[in-house]
C-alpha cells in the first residue's frame, strides 16, 4: 500500500469496488514539514479551488476523491512540486497529513486521476466558472482592459509531428506548440486557449478569445453604447493591422491598445509635454505627446513617447476617448503579462509536458505547403547571393571606362567570370520559379505527406493543469498583497516571504470537541517577516475557513508568538 500508510482497511475495501472517498482526519502533529503551506488555503479557496466538484467526478469507490486530488495538485504546485515525478523525493506521509489523510496518492495514481479528469473535457468549463467568480462583483467604472500574448511551449520529444516555431528567447526555429494568454489589468491569468497549429493572434483573438469573453459574460454580446467600448484588448505588435483593429471596434466595439509598426516620420520635439503617467502601482513621469494619423485608410489616435535619447516611441488606439496619460499607463503596464510568464516558467514549470501522447487534427485545416516553403527558401537564398554577385559585376563596367589599357584585361576576365556565374544563376533561378508555379502555396491537412503530417500534443490535461496553476498564482498573489503593508521594501520581498510561509513547518494539533484546526508556524529567518506572519495569520482568522471535507474551523498562530499556545 505503499509508505506511510495508516488507513488500512479504508485502502483494502477500495480496489474490491465497495470501499469510499477518504475523509479527512487529523491526528495531532508537530513540526509538520511544509504544513506552512496551510497558511495558503484560504486564499485557494476564495479563488475558487474547489468549484472543481461542480464540473469533475471520480468514481465514489476510489480512495482519494477529486477534493483531496485537487488539495494535491494545488499545493504541489505551491510548493514548487513541478511535475508528479519529483513526488517520488518527497515524503508522501507529511503531505499526506496536511490535506488530512495518511498519505498522498504515489505517481501512477496521480496520473490516472488526472487522465480520468482530463476524459472528461471540461477544464474550459473549470475555466469560465472561475471566472464568474473572479470577477462577478466587478464594479469597475472603466471598461475592462485585457492583455493578450502568446506562449511558444517547446517541445523536445519525437511521437509528436509539430510545426516550427520561432522562439525568440532562444532566437531558433524550433518544434513547439503555443498557448495565448488573457490576463486582466493587474496581471492576473484570466483564461488560455491551446493553438493547434500555426494560428496567428490576430485570428486567435477574432475567433477564439472574444467568443470565450462573450460566453463567460466579461463583455456582452449586444452593442448598446455606440461609443463606449465594451472592453480594451492590450497587446504587443504581432498582431498589428490596421483593418483588424477597425474591425473589432465595427463589430464587437472593442478597443484596442499597441505598438504602431513601421514608423518612419518623427514628430517635433517641441510638441511633447511632461505627464505623470501610473504604470500599475507606480508613477512615472514621461514626455508625451497625441495626435490623430490615418494608417491604411483608418483614422486612430497616436500617442508617442519621447526617451532620453531622443527615441519615439509610437502607440495607437481606437479607443475614442481614453485619456493620453491612461493609454501609455495601460501600454507600459503589458509588462506585467511577461513578468507573469517569467515568473510560472521559473517557478511553476508550467511548460512541463503533463500527459504523454497525440492527438489528430481536422484533416480539413489548409496548412503552409512544407515543399513551397522550402522552393522559396532556396530561391530566397540564391537571388541573395545573385544580388551580391551584381554588386560587384556591374562596377567593373564602370571601372573598366575610367582605367588605364595595361588593366583592362585584368577587369575583363573578371567580368566574364561573374557574368558566367549570373547566366547560371539566373538558369536555377528559373528552374526555381517554375518549379514553384505547379506548387500550392497552402494545402489541406490530409493532402500532406502522413509520415510529415501534423498532429497535435495532448491539451486537455495541459488545461486543466494550467487552470490549478492560475488558482494557486492568484493566491499567492492574494496572499501576497496582503502582507505588503506590513513590508518596507514590498516589491521585493513580498513574494520571498511567500515562499518562506509556504516551504515553513508547522504543528497540525486538531480540536474535534470544539471544532477547531490549530495550524502553528514556526519562526521564518528574520523577526520582521514574523512580525509580517502574525499579522497575515490575524487577517486569515477572520476568514473563520472550515477545512474541506470537515468541519474544523481553522485557526492559525505563529510559534514566534510567545502567546500563541495560550
Amino acid at each position: 500500500m505503499g509508505e506511510a500508510t495508516t488507513r488500512f482497511v479504508e485502502h483494502s475495501l477500495c480496489p474490491l469496488g465497495i470501499g469510499t472517498q477518504a475523509v479527512p482526519r487529523f491526528e495531532e502533529n508537530k513540526a509538520l514539514c511544509g504544513a506552512g503551506i496551510l497558511f495558503m488555503l484560504p486564499s485557494l479557496l476564495a479563488q475558487g479551488l474547489l468549484k472543481a466538484k461542480e464540473v469533475f467526478r471520480l468514481p465514489a469507490s476510489h480512495y482519494y476523491g477529486l477534493e483531496s486530488v485537487v488539495l494535491t495538485l494545488a499545493f504541489m504546485a505551491l510548493a514548487r512540486i513541478k511535475n508528479p515525478e519529483q513526488l517520488k523525493q518527497c515524503k508522501p506521509g507529511e503531505i499526506g497529513r496536511i490535506i488530512g489523510l495518511d498519505r498522498i496518492p504515489e505517481v501512477r495514481c496521480l496520473r490516472e486521476k488526472i487522465k480520468s479528469i482530463s476524459e472528461q473535457q471540461r477544464s474550459i468549463h473549470f475555466n469560465n466558472l472561475l471566472i464568474d467568480q473572479w470577477y462577478r462583483d466587478d464594479k469597475q467604472d472603466d471598461p475592462h482592459f485585457l492583455y493578450v500574448d502568446g506562449h511558444v511551449r517547446i517541445y523536445y520529444g519525437y511521437k509528436a509531428n509539430l510545426p516550427s516555431k520561432y522562439i525568440s528567447r532562444q532566437k531558433l526555429c524550433l518544434s513547439a506548440t503555443s498557448e495565448f494568454w488573457v490576463n486582466d489589468a493587474m496581471g492576473m491569468p484570466v483564461m488560455m486557449v491551446m493553438g493547434e497549429l500555426t494560428e496567428k493572434l490576430q485570428r486567435v483573438i477574432e475567433y477564439q478569445i472574444i467568443p470565450r469573453l462573450i460566453e463567460t459574460k466579461l463583455i456582452s454580446a449586444d452593442i448598446v453604447n455606440q461609443q463606449e467600448p465594451k472592453c480594451t484588448l492590450v497587446f504587443d505588435r504581432e498582431a498589428y493591422e490596421p483593418a483588424f483593429f477597425q474591425r473589432l471596434w465595427e463589430r464587437y466595439r472593442i478597443a484596442v491598445i499597441t505598438y504602431r509598426k513601421n514608423v518612419k516620420e518623427q514628430w517635433d520635439e517641441k510638441h511633447f509635454e511632461s505627464i505623470d503617467v501610473q504604470v500599475l502601482t507606480h508613477v512615472i513621469n514621461v514626455d508625451l505627446c497625441e495626435q490623430e494619423t490615418e494608417l491604411s485608410g483608418y483614422r486612430m489616435r497616436e500617442i508617442r513617447r519621447l526617451g532620453v535619447n531622443g527615441h519615439q516611441t509610437a502607440i495607437i488606439t481606437t479607443h475614442p476617448h481614453l485619456e493620453t496619460r491612461q493609454v501609455a499607463g495601460r501600454m507600459f503596464a503589458r509588462w506585467s503579462q511577461e513578468n507573469f510568464f517569467r515568473y510560472l516558467i521559473q517557478d511553476y514549470d508550467f511548460d512541463k509536458m503533463i500527459s504523454f501522447g497525440v492527438e489528430t487534427i481536422d484533416m480539413e485545416k489548409t496548412v503552409v505547403n512544407l515543399q513551397y516553403r522550402k522552393v522559396t527558401c532556396q530561391l530566397k537564398k540564391l537571388r541573395e547571393k545573385k544580388q551580391r554577385i551584381e554588386s560587384k559585376f556591374y562596377p567593373l563596367v564602370e571601372q573598366a571606362i575610367d582605367s588605364e589599357l595595361e588593366i583592362i584585361p585584368r577587369i575583363t576576365d573578371k567580368h566574364m567570370q561573374y557574368k558566367q556565374i549570373l547566366d547560371d544563376y539566373n538558369q536555377k533561378e528559373s528552374v526555381l520559379v517554375m518549379e514553384r508555379k505547379k506548387l500550392q502555396p497552402h494545402i489541406k491537412l490530409s493532402q500532406m505527406p502522413e509520415e510529415k503530417r501534423y498532429n497535435k500534443l495532448k491539451t486537455e490535461s495541459k488545461i486543466f493543469m494550467n487552470v490549478i496553476k492560475m488558482i494557486c498564482y492568484r493566491a499567492e498573489s492574494a496572499v501576497a498583497s496582503l502582507l505588503s503593508p506590513y513590508l518596507a521594501n514590498a516589491d521585493k520581498e513580498k513574494r520571498m516571504v511567500v515562499k518562506q510561509i509556504i516551504q515553513a513547518n508547522a504543528d497540525v494539533i486538531p480540536d474535534y470537541k470544539n471544532n477547531i484546526l490549530n495550524v502553528v508556524l514556526y519562526s521564518l529567518s528574520a523577526n520582521r517577516f514574523n512580525q509580517v506572519a502574525i499579522e497575515l495569520a490575524d487577517l486569515l482568522n477572520q476568514t473563520e475557513t472550515t477545512f474541506p471535507g470537515t468541519e474544523l474551523r481553522m485557526v492559525f498562530k505563529i510559534s514566534a508568538n510567545l502567546d500563541c499556545y495560550k
